[in-house]
This record gives C-alpha cells, structure tokens and sequence, in this order.
C-alpha cells in the first residue's frame, strides 16, 4: 500500500511518474520472487530497491514541504511523514545487513536467528530513531553500528534542521505577505 500511495503523489508529472511505477512494479515483483525463490541476491535486490524507493518518496515529500509560500498543517503531516519514513529506511537496511551478514545484532531476549521477525528490527529502527536505544537489541556487526549511529544523528539533526528551515520559511512568508 505503501508502494502504491507514493505513485499516486506523484502522478501530476509523467516522467517522474513513470520512474516511481517502475520502482514500484520492480519492489513488488522482486517481493513475490523473493518468496517463490528464496536466494541471497532476490533478497539483497528487493532490499535494495525498497530502500531506492522509500528514498524517492521521502524527497518528494521534501520538495512539497520546503517549496515556498506559507507553512500549512499540512507541510508538518509531510515534514512527519518523511522523518517515519526515515525510519523506514533504516529498517530495510538493517533487515538488509541482517539477512546477509551472521550475527549482525544481538537480541538481549535471547533469540536466535530463526525466532527473528521483521517488525523487530522496526522497533530498532525508530528506537534507534529516536534515540531512546533501550539496549535490548545491540548491532554487533561494524556495518550495523555505522547504520545505528547514522541513524542516531538523522534522528537529532532532522527534526532540529527541520524546525529551523520551517521557522526561517515562517518569517520569510510573513515579511512577503
């Protein structure tokens, strides 16, 4: 559902309609094959293109939100919006260094491979977001902490960035007006 809402923003332009369906179709059909095929490169290329995906609509969503003019509750749903989909992003991508590297995070529960679910590395993701980090799931793997700590300073200079840039676009509307 995802994958289909971020074609219908943004279906007021051909070409770039045409690159997100695309994008789309090929996140789908590389979903499908990774469960009809499971095998390491299905699964890293239908990572891979969720990731480019999820990427593409939060700069799309970005654009709307800094484009001039005044700032509405609705440019806030946005600036919201990509700061989930964020965390999205980072989840495909630990899901990504999970699935292709052994021992990439430790579960302080005591889980092993096999007992893992998607939705856990979600909880990390936003966590690591957010930067609560409650320690109960710890990347174990050099890949894995660069992604956490790159996370970890998305999740503070975004929203103080974003604050700031919405503040000064504030102002700038107010002095036009």
């Amino acid at each position: 559902m995802l994958l289909f809402s971020g074609v219908a923003t943004v279906t007021g332009r051909k070409e770039l309609t045409a690159i997100v369906a695309a994008l789309v179709v090929l996140a789908l059909a590389l979903r499908f094959a990774s469960l009809a095929f499971p095998s390491r490169s299905i699964l890293i290329s239908r990572e891979l293109v969720s990731i480019a995906s999820l990427v593409v609509f939060a700069a799309l969503i970005l654009v709307q939100v800094f484009r001039s003019g005044p700032i509405t509750s609705y440019r806030i749903q946005g600036a919201i919006a990509v700061y989930l989909l964020l965390g999205l992003i980072w989840m495909v991508g630990y899901e990504l260094v999970y699935q292709t590297v052994p021992g990439a995070f430790r579960f302080a529960n005591g889980a092993d491979e096999v007992t893992h679910h998607r939705h856990d590395l979600a909880y990390y993701s936003f966590i690591t977001l957010t930067t609560i980090g409650y320690g109960d799931i710890v990347p174990a793997h050099p890949v894995a902490r660069s992604l956490a700590m790159a996370e970890g300073l998305v999740g503070q200079l975004y929203p103080a960035i974003l604050i700031a840039r919405l503040v000064s676009m504030q102002i700038e509307s107010r002095k036009k007006s």
